[in-house]
């Protein structure tokens, strides 16, 4: 749609002024186009975003490539083995440089006039140009660019959030012993999904995962999440103590481990915003295979014996992870307009693990191939019941209270600044 075509812009000034706490939000927050303009400035351009793991780009020139909204990011391991990000355009006349979601490369070399630069952003060939032509004035631009525990991270903005180091210094204990850095890409699969990117991390942070919606995890995740003894019916009861029985076992491990064991909930107090977590497993309490049971045979780090749960990370705004004894499942979710998203999903096994002999990509790979499909067709009905004019904002249930502290997030970011929310949406309304 032509910009200047758009319909006039929404009051998003009164849109949040009006919400009270515990309802969602209103149906302009996920289909109008404006206000997803703004999201990209405000959330995606604002905050510090899951990129890629170093497993990816293990070796100098390998990279991949990000797009968020207009942007577009190149992380690249350089020839000294430090890990870089480059805004994806050249310097001549702008012409997008690497295409390719991921390889390797000696050079990066612009496809248009061929434009070349060392894996570091030094510009090197620029073909015609005059003696006082500085070559150095004309590198890639940076990004800003963090690592964690073999998480790799990006800023799009100019002024990145200066809560990084505090947030990994919590962290890294509890993602050390999986050893990320020591582990390979055993498969990444993405899937465009059709609604609002708050539907689908909405739909990520309600976490209760029973037989009706996700029966295949259902085998390894109990369905008691957010429920307190008191909460719990007849029919629960016998699965209760089990994972009381289940949530001893962790804990007795943990400490033999010396692993942290306190939970982190930071979703709605920090500007970046995370909830990190230990939850046991039924079944055998090993892995996501039937009844819990693990999946490859070479496990993570010292992470010492299968059955040691699943250590779950929420990072707002765009990614989730789930570590686990034998392998890790990372999910990171950009934007792709107003009521469609693009969910990447990477499963990591220690660098030593053989396919076929250690574990088998399909079993590895079932059950969250699974989730993502029954994920992505309850995220359209979402988008398309929020598109309804009937639809009105409805009362978050007692068990989602993490929904709550995560669009009370957003809401925050969104108005942090104190600048002028309204005149900024009118201004991408505009097309100015």
């Amino acid at each position: 749609m032509n910009p200047l075509q758009r319909a006039a812009p929404v009051d998003v000034e009164a849109l949040i002024a009006r919400r009270p706490m515990g309802l969602s939000l209103e149906a302009p927050f996920y289909t109008d186009e404006a206000i997803y303009d703004l999201d990209l400035a405000r959330i995606f351009g604002r905050h510090w975003l899951f990129c890629a793991t170093e497993a990816q780009i293990p070796e100098p020139g390998d990279y991949v490539t990000m797009d968020v909204g207009p942007y577009s990011v190149i992380l690249v391991r350089d020839e000294g083995g430090s890990i870089r990000a480059h805004h994806n355009v050249c310097r001549h006349r702008g012409a997008r440089v690497l295409w390719d979601e991921c390889g390797s490369v000696a050079n990066i070399v612009c496809p248009y006039h061929q434009w070349t630069y060392r894996t570091d952003g030094t510009l090197i060939f620029a073909e015609s140009q005059p003696p006082t032509f500085e070559m150095e004035a004309y590198g890639l631009r940076p990004v800003s660019v963090r690592t964690m525990a073999g998480l790799v991270f990006v800023h799009l903005g100019e002024r990145p959030p200066d809560d990084f180091a505090e947030m990994a210094a919590v962290l890294e204990s509890y993602l050390a012993p999986y050893d990320l850095r020591n582990t390979k890409v055993a498969r990444q699969e993405e899937v465009v999904q059709e609604g609002n990117w708050k539907l689908v991390l909405e739909n990520n942070r309600e976490c209760r995962y029973n037989e009706a919606s996700h029966p295949d995890l259902a085998t390894s995740y109990f369905p008691v999440f957010g429920y307190s003894e008191n909460d719990i019916s007849p029919q629960l009861r016998p699965v209760f103590e089990r994972y009381l029985v289940a949530a001893e076992r962790l804990e007795a491990a943990r400490a033999a481990a010396g692993f942290p064991r306190d939970e982190r909930r930071e979703i709605d107090t920090r500007v970046t915003g995370f909830h990190i977590s230990h939850h046991p497993l039924d079944g055998e309490g090993s892995s996501f295979g039937p009844h819990a049971e693990p999946l490859c045979t070479r496990l993570l780090g010292s992470i010492g014996q299968p059955a040691f749960g699943d250590l779950s990370l929420k990072f707002q705004p765009n990614a989730w992870f789930h570590f686990l004894s034998d392998h890790a499942v990372l999910f990171r979710m950009l934007p792709a307009g107003p009521t469609r998203s693009v969910l990447q999903t990477t499963w990591l096994v220690h660098r030593d693990a053989v396919e076929g002999v250690d574990y088998d990509p399909e079993a590895l790979t079932r059950s969250w191939r699974i989730t993502n499909a029954q994920d992505t067709a309850l995220i359209a009905k979402a988008q398309d019941g929020v598109e309804n004019p009937a639809y009105e904002p409805g009362p978050y249930s007692l068990v989602e209270d993490d929904i709550e502290a995560c669009i009370r997030w957003y809401v925050d970011r969104l108005t942090a600044t104190g600048e002028d929310v309204g005149a900024a949406v009118a201004q991408y309304a505009a097309g100015l």
